[in-house]
């Protein structure tokens, strides 16, 4: 068996354009969505990221501003930066990016994002919403892997699914979207005792783990879809996923490569969920 691939990048275009038709749609109406992320110090991998959100927002229409915080911002600056953010009605979306280095006081920091301008869903509120059900932003990474699923015509109903990592970015809000599809769903993760036994039960893996090549052909179920989340980068600079995607490929149905799959769609989902806030502030 050779697994069909999911190309999370083909999908992402497709998504991206149909949401430049939106954006365009209400510019007519005066609307003009704006994003903006803010990010402090000078982490290369976080540079890189926030460049793509803003190239992406760009060239789908949205009003993109980007804030660099030097090193050493302290937390009373941070959050005047915030306050100003809930307060530009310009900016109907915003991100702080993470992570953010010490003395900084992460989590004060996100409940002080707006719940309506939290398109990230980091603020407990949204996230309690996300856990009873109730609509509202999803979060970026776990809302672009179902969306995948979705795209590429996978049942997730009365599935099994395995998520390996148990984040509260990704591992513990896919969980959460893949019941509300009425899965069955198991959360593991590195410490889990024979994790091999649980994955060869999964008709749906998302691995989010954050170990290079942790899930190997040899521990997956025949014809199960792999959704990679993994981002990891090798000595030798070659970036990898948290699946072996030679031998993983080998044995399920369908699997996303690293790169080219979750990845395009989690700045895509944010791109949603900024044309989304500004649609629910400005009552469209």
């Amino acid at each position: 068996m050779s697994a069909q691939i999911i190309d999370g990048q083909a999908i992402a275009m497709e998504i991206r354009l149909a949401l430049k038709q939106e954006v365009e749609a209400l510019k007519q109406k005066g609307i003009f969505p704006g994003l903006a992320v803010i990010m402090v110090g000078d982490n290369p991998a976080s540079q890189l990221y926030v460049k793509m959100k803003e190239k992406a927002a760009q060239e789908i229409g949205l009003h993109s501003v980007v804030r660099l915080k030097p090193t050493g911002t302290t937390q009373e600056e941070l959050m005047r930066e915030i306050e100003e953010m809930n307060e530009d009605p310009r900016i109907h979306g915003y991100m702080v990016q993470l992570p953010l280095a010490e003395p900084l006081r992460e989590r004060e920091i996100l409940e002080a994002i707006r719940p309506v301008k939290d398109v990230d869903c980091f603020h407990p509120y949204n996230v309690g919403r996300l856990l009873i059900g109730e609509t509202g932003f999803k979060p970026c990474t776990p809302l672009g892997c179902i969306t995948l699923l979705e795209r590429t015509g996978v049942p997730i109903e009365g599935k099994k699914a395995v998520v390996v990592g148990r984040s509260n970015i990704v591992g513990k809000p896919m969980a959460i979207l893949l019941m509300h599809r009425n899965a069955t769903v198991a959360i593991c993760h590195s410490k889990t005792r024979d994790l091999a036994a649980e994955l060869r039960q999964a008709d749906i893996v998302v691995a989010a783990v954050g170990i290079p090549r942790f899930i190997t052909g040899e521990m997956l179920k025949p014809g199960a879809v792999v959704i990679d989340v993994g981002i990891n980068r090798l000595p030798d600079g070659k970036v990898v996923g948290d699946v072996d995607f030679v031998s993983a490929s080998q044995v399920a149905g369908w699997i996303t490569p690293v790169p080219r799959g979750v990845g395009p769609m989690t700045i895509t989902m944010l791109l949603k969920n900024t044309v989304e806030a500004a649609k629910n502030q400005c009552k469209i």
